[in-house]
């Protein structure tokens, strides 16, 4: 999930700091992307090979973001190029998985990395884990429903746990290479396999990999309020994605100079293993940063998950109640307590690799589809003004890549990926329902509009345009009485 912090000096709401692309899924993906890639030496191939690819997609989204320079990310451009039923079951997605599974498995990592000390020689009992991972959720959605400025000094401070847990974690790397530990990096050792290569494996492996290099795309969502954004959203590629990759393949390689690839896939909680066999009495330092990150990894999530259900309602396919903000706090307090109640439905399960391929292969579906829409929008409009525009080599590689994945991993996962797509199938009637259907009966919007009421007077939530911060001046008593209402009477 980090962007750098180049990109929160550019964004043109103060408040708006995504520290986003190096995130907590580098400290649960390892033992994935190892376990399906059958060797170290595969499984540092998907770690480079994940980050190439995710810089050419970065590229891809780069020249749509600049051409249809609107919030909402891959959303607003499926809707653009495709219509309102692709734009929508995107949305869709988006609201019933993505989000609320991505936020399960970083508050799942969370649970597991706090008591995975207290548990040395078994793992943490199923309910413990679900417990935590749920009071994680309802403080975090507290704090970003009561402030703004609360949420983004939890990310600002808990960024600084994960910069520690992976800076320790690389240089621990470097002196264990020092010292000769490389085993398991020589080519003798690197590709001996603890089981025999599958393709279909290998694409969950990717998937796993994938999820940790998640949030390379959160830059589209705000590119209404970027300053500059022809220099800034291609600066924020070419330095993140690089540095991100770069970090994530040396704290893969630190991991197995400390341990063995059984060790590791014996570990629930690899970083929590990795500080034990190298840091001695002070390995507590590892599960406290790592927890720290997470703990801040969920924030983020919630932070962002806001700007794509307002994109949403603006554009007519949410529930306006979905992008109303309180009043005087100015938070999106039904978005977050809707995100909220989808991310605790997820928790039914705490198998984390299952929720990771669940939502993986749905992320790289929309991908997909989203950067094929840059190839139709180059035949539509081939004259539309583009400041940036990259060959269409880049797309046609990525696609490419994206059907290999694709197919493969509902070869080898046919249940999980199956139940992704039949949810969102599930998005296709309710489109014609609630969003083609314009001449609804009366009854019906009588009916939304009294829940919307109720809740809006629950929540003391308005459309953003009605909040408003008036200072009463005391020497226009004379003004008509209308003028004298304030923003919130008039809510």
């Amino acid at each position: 999930e980090i962007f750098l912090i180049y990109l929160s000096e550019n964004l043109q709401w103060s408040r708006a700091r995504p520290s986003n692309i190096i995130g907590s899924g580098i400290f649960v993906s390892p033992k994935g992307v190892l376990e399906n890639a059958s060797s170290v030496g595969m499984a540092i191939i998907v770690w480079v090979t994940t980050g190439i690819i995710t810089a050419i997609g970065a590229l891809c989204y780069a020249e749509l973001g600049v051409t249809i320079p609107k919030s909402g990310g891959d959303y607003s451009y499926v809707k653009d190029i495709f219509g309102g039923l692709a734009g929508f079951l995107r949305l869709w997605i988006a609201v019933l998985v993505i989000y609320p599974t991505n936020q399960a498995v970083i508050a799942l990592t969370f649970s597991n990395y706090i008591l995975q000390p207290f548990f040395p020689s078994c793992f943490p009992p199923e309910g413990g884990l679900r417990l935590l991972a749920a009071g994680c959720l309802l403080l975090l959605t507290w704090v970003n429903c009561y402030s703004v400025r609360w949420a983004t000094c939890v990310q600002d401070i808990f960024t600084a746990g994960k910069l520690l847990a992976l800076g320790l974690i690389i240089i621990m790397g470097v002196v264990q290479i020092c010292k000769g530990h490389y085993y398991w990096l020589e080519p003798a050792h690197a590709f001996e396999t603890f089981r025999d290569y599958d393709v279909g494996l290998i694409a969950l492996s990717f998937l796993q990999g994938s999820f940790a290099y998640g949030g390379w795309n959160f830059l589209n969502y705000v590119t209404e309020e970027l300053v500059d954004p022809y220099r800034n959203l291609p600066c924020a590629i070419f330095i993140s994605i690089p540095v991100v990759t770069f970090v994530y393949v040396f704290a893969n390689v630190a991991y197995v100079t400390a341990m063995s690839p059984q060790e590791l896939l014996a570990s629930n909680a690899v970083a929590v293993t990795f500080g034990e066999k190298l840091l001695g009495v002070m390995s507590w330092i590892m599960p406290i940063s790592v927890a720290l990150s997470t703990f801040g990894g969920v924030n983020g999530s919630l932070f962002t998950s806001s700007r794509l259900f307002f994109a949403g309602a603006r554009e007519g396919q949410l529930p306006c109640l979905l992008a109303m903000i309180h009043i005087t706090r100015c938070t999106p307090i039904p978005a977050l307590v809707f995100t909220l109640i989808s991310t605790l439905l997820m928790l039914c399960t705490s198998d984390i690799y299952t929720l990771i391929n669940y939502v993986g292969f749905i992320n790289y579906l929309f991908y997909g589809v989203t950067v094929a829409g840059q190839i139709v929008l180059r035949i539509k409009q081939p004259d539309i003004y583009r400041p940036i525009k990259v060959s269409l080599l880049w797309p046609v590689i990525y696609l490419l890549f994206w059907a290999f994945l694709l197919v493969f991993s509902l070869y080898s996962e046919p249940v999980v990926c199956g139940i992704g797509l039949a949810i969102m199938m599930t998005g296709v009637p309710v489109y014609f329902l609630g969003v083609y259907w314009e001449n609804k009966p009366q009854c019906f919007h009588i009916i939304i509009g009294k829940m919307t009421h109720l809740c809006q007077k629950l929540c003391l939530v308005v459309y953003p345009d009605m909040v408003k911060n008036p200072v009463p001046n005391p020497q226009k008593k004379d003004q008509n009485k209308e003028d004298d209402k304030s923003p919130q009477m008039n809510a």
